[in-house]
């Protein structure tokens, strides 16, 4: 049976569809690895497994390019709403998707889905959500220290764990380098995204992102979404925001309650049919 998998990308954020429903392989961490290898494999910063179909629900699971599973991924949830409308799976302008972190509601901003607003769900400082070794506390302006230098961060759990830096100055290399230190401290017993956070004005942010389990990547949803909560919450912007990555901009809207609504674009790159060859190669793993 032949292996096909779709490419789409979120603002430069690329990910492979792979539908159970209509191919047969063990995705094995090793088979993952291969897959999104961008040397040996097709390449990608994620794999999205699914529609998984059970009564009245549709889940994807999310993984990382190391094989590891993430419990939620924005540009991920994007990325599957678009595939679900293109696949005749979905004819709603909006429905509700499962992660592992919970259930996501997707709205589609215009016919073709390529404009999709997500409600991401809640933000929580709390240390024990996040989660954080340490007494239950918010975790607003701490000093932490990565590669033995001090820096003023702010936590925060939008369903999986982010370390928001706010500095004056950002870049790719600044944020590999304290990324690869902050990945896996101590203080986080489930590893935690990282993004290094500058502020331009009420409304537009910047951020560099290195992310647990795929290191520094393009742009990202949740990354996003958490810079955006964190800086609202420490009363440096509005609650309504561009978020500015490498890849691209999202707009991001904070709520009363604390949740989160976030808009963006999305992209079909193709479909790939993998060769008798790397199948027999995946299935080995």
């Amino acid at each position: 049976m032949k292996i096909t998998l779709e490419k789409y990308h979120g603002l430069g954020n690329d990910y492979l569809i792979f539908d159970p429903n209509k191919n047969e392989l063990k995705l094995t961490k090793e088979a993952v690895r291969l897959i999104c290898n961008r040397n040996f494999g097709v390449g990608s910063d994620g794999l999205l497994v699914g529609p998984i179909l059970g009564e009245d629900k549709m889940t994807v699971k999310i993984l990382n390019p190391d094989g590891s599973e993430a419990e939620l991924s924005g540009n991920g949830v994007r990325i599957f709403g678009k595939y679900l409308k293109d696949a005749g799976y979905v004819q709603k302008n909006h429905f509700t998707v499962n992660t592992l972190s919970g259930e996501q509601q997707i709205h589609y901003l215009n016919e073709e889905g390529t404009r999709i607003k997500v409600s991401m769900g809640h933000l929580s400082f709390w240390s024990d959500e996040i989660p954080m070794t340490g007494p239950r506390r918010e975790v607003l302006n701490e000093t932490m220290m990565f590669g033995s230098i001090p820096y003023r961060v702010t936590c925060v759990s939008i369903g999986n764990p982010h370390c928001v830096i706010w500095l004056s100055d950002i870049s790719k290399d600044l944020a590999c380098r304290i990324g690869r230190h902050s990945e896996a401290a101590e203080c986080f017993p489930e590893k935690v995204n990282t993004e290094l956070l500058r502020v331009v004005d009420r409304t537009n942010i910047e951020i560099e992102i290195y992310e647990r389990g795929a290191g520094y990547t393009l742009a990202s949803g949740t990354s996003g979404c958490a810079a955006a909560g964190a800086a609202y919450k420490m009363g440096l912007t509005d609650p309504k925001m561009y978020v500015h990555m490498p890849g691209g901009v999202l707009e991001v809207e904070i709520e009363e309650d604390g949740s989160v609504l976030m808009t963006g674009d999305v992209g079909y790159v193709g479909k790939f049919t993998l060769s008798h060859e790397m199948v027999e190669q995946l299935r080995s793993l």
